[in-house]
């Protein structure tokens, strides 16, 4: 593999706008379909186990799928990126998938500094890709086929 293109902190959260708005065009429909209006204007129905399980497990789900199965979310498909193994360039292990989504948290507890991290790190890596082993590189062919092999 030839020196990665590691992709800069401003293509990463154009990807990350676009799959927040993907969940909350996928995800705001279907809440108020089963909770009702009052679940924006009052809370009504916050907390519930429906709403755990649409807010807080259903997205980071869907998440770690996309990564595990196309080494990107919607948003880093539609801007060429994808995730890799900072060693090797090969499609990383599920294990660090899990691990990176874990990592968002340690990245944006300290005032997002991990997160900012990217802008300022040779590899344009955040905490939660350090932390699992990763980077994010601008796609092209040769890369995406060694990634779906």
């Amino acid at each position: 593999m030839s020196k990665p293109n590691y992709a800069g902190f401003w293509v990463r959260v154009g990807a990350s706008i676009i799959d927040t708005l993907l969940i909350l065009l996928l995800l705001g429909p279907l809440i108020t379909a089963i909770s009702g209006r009052a679940y924006w204007v009052n809370g009504s129905g916050m907390g519930t186990g429906l709403d755990v399980l649409l807010n807080y497990l259903l997205p980071p789900l869907a998440v770690i799928l996309f990564w595990v199965y196309k080494s990107a979310t919607p948003g880093k498909m539609m801007t060429g990126l994808l995730i890799v193994d900072a060693r090797t360039g090969a499609k990383p292990t599920t294990t660090q998938f899990v691990l990176r989504y874990i990592g968002y948290y340690v990245s944006m507890i300290p005032l997002f500094l991990g997160i900012l991290w990217v802008a300022l790190d040779p590899k344009k890596q955040g905490w939660h890709d350090k932390i699992a082993g990763t980077v994010v590189v601008v796609s092209d062919d040769e890369s995406q086929s060694s990634i779906e092999e």
